[in-house]
């Protein structure tokens, strides 16, 4: 019984850890690139976009499908970052294990 107790502790300790980790996330800000730099995004450590900053030399007026390209490019760069981040982050709870619906 005496381990049963110690162990429901461990398992409480580390949930409250976890949820600390999950909540940094948020603070955690991660920046994707595109086109040399031309265009940026930040995204936080939860996935939320928080800007977009894309230089003038970035603009052609003739050529919009490249802006949205780069655009594209730089979102999906900033999002694999923070996924790795999150996985980097909450894999130190869950020793690699992919637990649908934690992160």
């Amino acid at each position: 019984m005496n381990n049963m107790n110690s162990m429901m502790k461990q398992v409480k300790k580390m949930q409250e850890q976890m949820l600390k980790a999950q909540e940094e996330l948020a603070d955690k800000e991660i920046e994707g690139t595109s086109g040399g730099g031309v265009v940026s995004v930040k995204v936080n450590g939860h996935k939320k976009v928080l800007s977009v900053v894309i230089k003038p030399e970035a603009v052609d007026p003739d050529d919009v499908e490249m802006l949205q390209d780069l655009v594209i490019a730089a979102v999906n760069d900033a999002l694999t970052q923070a996924e790795e981040l999150a996985n980097k982050d909450m894999g130190k709870f869950t020793g690699g294990m992919k637990i649908p619906g934690l992160f």
